[in-house]
């Protein structure tokens, strides 16, 4: 299903029909897809997240990378407007800020060569509505070298996604219907 446009498309109003989306959404499975599985060919890091608020679980794609080989990054959020880092996701985990679950401060850090990102809603330009506070984007911005896979329902798919200059797209969507990418 493809959400229609807003008139205008305001980020807000697309964020609070989504997230009600999202948490509608039945949490099935994602399946790893072909075309994911072959981007795990040689090992890396694969930068995951745990979901929270109806967010899509990416749990069977990082356990498909790490039976692969690749190292498991987690984000750590320390305040809103401080840069996101990702930390080894086997160190020990603690609560962090908006309802994460993160890992501890003194954790290693990883260069992700992978990205698995939650998000709000998506486009077929594989625009990004994230939370809002551009965590994510500013992650994207400081490794540009990182595959950037989003992960997240059918639903949450919109007609058009608004955007700004900072926004960064992704290379692919992951859902419960398999890979999308342009």
């Amino acid at each position: 299903m493809v959400v229609p446009p807003l008139t205008p498309p305001l980020k807000a109003d697309l964020r609070a029909a989504m997230r009600a989306a999202r948490l509608r959404q039945a949490a099935v499975p994602i399946v790893p897809p072909a075309p994911f599985l072959a981007r795990l060919a040689r090992p890396g890091v694969i930068a995951a997240y745990l979901p929270i608020a109806g967010e899509a679980d990416p749990a069977l794609l990082v356990d498909a990378a790490v039976a692969r080989g690749w190292g498991l990054a987690l984000p750590r959020i320390a305040r809103r407007g401080a840069p996101m880092r990702f930390l080894d996701g086997n160190a020990p985990r603690e609560p962090g800020p908006m309802g994460l679950t993160q890992p501890v401060a003194d954790a290693r850090e990883l260069v992700p060569d992978l990205i698995l990102t939650p998000l709000v809603a998506f486009d077929r330009c594989l625009n990004r509505l994230g939370q809002g506070a551009g965590f994510y984007d500013r992650a994207f911005a400081d490794h540009p070298q990182s595959l950037r896979i989003g992960v997240a329902w059918s639903i949450q798919r919109a007609e058009a996604v608004p955007t700004e200059p900072w926004d960064v797209p992704l290379h692919a969507v992951i859902t419960e219907q398999g890979w999308i990418e342009r």
